[in-house]
């Protein structure tokens, strides 16, 4: 009978859903099709989304990159193990520059996804620490095709680069003579790992770094956008680009016969940054702020027959969602003593189902702090005054709420403390100190101009 076990092994794991995270790098909210955009084509994109949900309330949990990805990849508020700011040569007392990554005892998804049976792979950007502990094949990931840093050029460099930008094969380094242009290389890894892996349940991490600084796009590419100003036509071509690619790769799903057993999650990991001529449309804000410009951001998820097909959701969700969902649709179990911050989406994405994944998000980064409950949000920058908002009626946030309604603000303060409470301090300083989150909190600050001015 053991013949008869091992088929029915095989056949178990063959019906685990394969699931791949595609995180787009400081695009704006209002630069997909799907989500009202105009002037660039996303088709591939918008594709996802009319075959699956589109969120129009989702939220990441920071406005900078390594602190975002580090909750998206743990769904723990990062605040949980100290990775509040973007990674940096600053460690708070009593903490190392060796500390400076995902806490060595937080489980990855990567690790999550491993221990129910899947082959993972980190595509892409990293940015979850520098040194050897941190790198993504000690964090869950079998392989790993990117790099490890913040940034880095799109094309080859002309000279060998700082380790944090050198291109890894996992654990080889690409050479630069071999670099064509990087969302290509990352579309083409992710398709090839695909083919290699349509017997076994696979979990990928595809994170690319367009739209991300610097503004490297494809002659070919710019020409389709030469009515557009300079910026903005890098933008655009690179932002082609990566649809292409995420094309690209669906359609491999779909040669390979694994497309109705894929659950695809999109994400971008901030809003729009203030040096890209991203467009974040109505929202105020941009990268870096805990305006709606700065956390809220385009999430859509597919999986046929699972998943609504062109459903928009409205209630609040979070990036903390992909870990608990990916882990339940493979019909898994989290690591030992994990209790996730976020929820599984699918049971409240059912239209029928009226209850919410969450009644509050919190957001903070040094000085500054914000509280989302329904429809209202709280901003609380240092000693600046308070900010509220009702996102219902005033999504762009113009009115100034807070002292009309002074009980709603001290119920988010208290709600804000006791989340705090249950948090971490900051193992590491930011590059940029706080001078900046409190400028960039203020009525007065309006527009790109200004908000440049403030990183």
């Amino acid at each position: 009978m053991l013949w008869v076990s091992s088929i029915f092994t095989a056949y178990s794991q063959q019906q685990k859903p394969n699931v791949i995270v595609i995180v787009v790098d400081d695009a704006g909210y209002a630069d997909f099709g799907c989500y009202g955009g105009k002037e660039i084509p996303t088709p591939n994109i918008n594709q996802i989304a009319k075959n699956g949900t589109l969120f129009t309330d989702a939220y990441v949990t920071a406005s900078v990159c390594a602190p975002s990805r580090a909750a998206m990849l743990t769904g723990l508020y990062q605040q949980r193990f100290g990775f509040e700011h973007n990674t940096s040569s600053k460690p708070s007392p009593g903490y190392k520059l060796s500390d400076v990554g995902i806490a060595k005892n937080v489980p990855t998804i990567g690790n999550q996804m491993k221990a129910n049976g899947y082959r993972t792979i980190a595509i892409g950007k990293w940015h979850q620490g520098d040194t050897e502990p941190y790198f993504p094949m000690n964090r869950g990931f079998d392989e790993f095709y990117g790099f490890i840093g913040g940034h880095r050029n799109f094309f080859a460099y002309d000279k060998v680069p700082s380790r944090e930008a050198m291109l890894f094969n996992n654990r080889e380094i690409v050479p630069e003579s071999q670099v064509t242009y990087l969302t290509d290389m990352f579309t083409d890894k992710a398709s090839d790992f695909i083919a290699k892996n349509k017997s076994n349940p696979f979990f990928m991490y595809l994170a690319y770094n367009a739209v991300h600084t610097p503004m490297n796009a494809k002659k070919s590419s710019m020409q389709q956008f030469a009515h557009l100003p300079e910026g903005r036509r890098a933008y655009a071509a690179m932002m082609v680009a990566l649809d292409e690619g995420i094309g690209k790769v669906i359609q491999t799903l779909k040669d390979q016969q694994l497309y109705d057993n894929t659950l695809i999650f999109l994400i971008n990991d901030n809003g729009a940054a203030t040096n890209n001529s991203a467009d974040n449309g109505k929202l105020r804000g941009l990268k870096g702020s805990k305006w709606e410009g700065g956390i809220r951001v385009a999430f859509l998820m597919q999986w046929p027959g699972k998943v609504p097909a062109g459903n928009v959701y409205h209630n609040m969700v979070s990036s903390l969602d992909i870990l608990p969902t990916a882990v339940a649709a493979s019909n898994g179990k989290f690591v030992e003593k994990f209790v996730p911050d976020g929820k599984n989406l699918v049971p409240f994405i059912d239209r029928n189902n009226r209850k919410k994944p969450h009644e509050a998000l919190f957001w903070r980064r040094g000085v500054a702090a914000a509280v989302r409950k329904d429809k209202w949000k709280i901003i609380k920058a240092g000693d600046n005054p308070l900010l509220l908002f009702d996102l219902n009626k005033d999504t762009s946030e113009t009115n100034n709420l807070a002292l009309k309604n002074p009980k709603k603000v001290k119920e988010l303060l208290r709600d804000l403390q006791q989340w705090e409470q249950k948090m971490d301090k900051p193992h590491w300083f930011s590059d940029y100190g706080d001078s900046n989150q409190l400028m960039k909190h203020r009525m007065e600050v309006v527009g790109r101009e200004m908000e440049r001015k403030y990183p």
